[in-house]
């Protein structure tokens, strides 16, 4: 029963124990009930730090301190945590899906921990742990505008806020590389590598969708993103991690063109 034990793990507080219930999960004969679930308590599940703030509020530092490549690691952490909350919500939240639809929201979950604990590793040898640095909440805000409607759930997180991650990993990547942290720019060639999967997932159901409501996918997208009003996207854009992901050439168009 994999929504149930998807909606347990969303719930926990501490990011270790989460991981480990990700982890535990099996992925073989998923059976995802259609009953409607009640979380018994407030979701996401997530620890007392880091203090959750403003983006305006938030510190600009530079790599070139501990300080400021610590800071990086935390905010690209704190997004992987929100990453491993985003996929348990589509699994437990969402309906009457195919059970394929909870198995690849389960694989997310599971490489999306794999990622947060790779960054929260790096942090500690930086003499940092996850919670030291204040963190925004925007990818969990959008998780919550769209809560009523899958459609518009995977246009604007998969396909919009976690593609931006596409745009951004090789620029930070080359960062990380020009203060000699391989280390880290090893961990954005993972999760890079990855990333692509998860968002060719998102492209993959939102496609399914549009074609079972008979929707146009490029003109539906405009219209869900001004409705919830998705943040507009600025290049430089990523247009071959794009591609891989699964847009094809007339999206890549319009989303230049805006």
């Amino acid at each position: 029963m994999i929504r149930p034990l998807a909606l347990s793990a969303l719930v926990l507080t501490t990011p270790d124990t989460k991981v480990q219930a990700v982890a535990s999960l099996s992925l073989d004969n998923i059976i995802a009930p259609a009953s409607v679930l009640q979380p018994l308590a407030k979701i996401p599940g997530r620890p007392l730090l880091p203090e959750l703030v403003n983006p305006s509020q938030l510190t600009k530092r530079t790599v070139s301190t501990i300080e400021g490549r610590a800071a990086l690691i935390h905010a690209l952490a704190h997004i992987e945590f929100n990453a491993i909350n985003l996929a348990l919500d589509a699994v437990w939240r969402f309906i009457q899906m195919p059970d394929d639809f909870y198995k690849d929201w389960m694989q997310v979950a599971r490489e999306e921990a794999y990622h947060f604990t790779l960054l929260s590793d790096h942090l500690k040898t930086l003499g940092y742990e996850y919670g030291d640095f204040p963190a925004h909440n925007g990818l969990w805000e959008m998780a919550e505008k769209t809560k009523d409607d899958l459609l518009a759930r995977l246009a604007l997180v998969p396909r919009t806020l976690e593609a931006r991650g596409l745009d951004a990993s090789p620029q930070i990547r080359d960062k990380l590389l020009s203060v000699g942290d391989k280390e880290g720019a090893a961990i954005l060639d993972i999760i890079l590598r990855d990333e692509i999967g998860h968002v060719a997932i998102g492209n993959r159901w939102y496609r399914w969708l549009c074609e079972q409501r008979g929707l146009d996918p490029i003109a539906t997208y405009a219209e869900l993103a001004e409705r919830y009003q998705a943040p507009k996207l600025r290049g430089p854009f990523n247009l071959e991690a794009r591609r891989a992901a699964g847009f094809d050439e007339a999206e890549l168009e319009a989303l230049q063109r805006k």
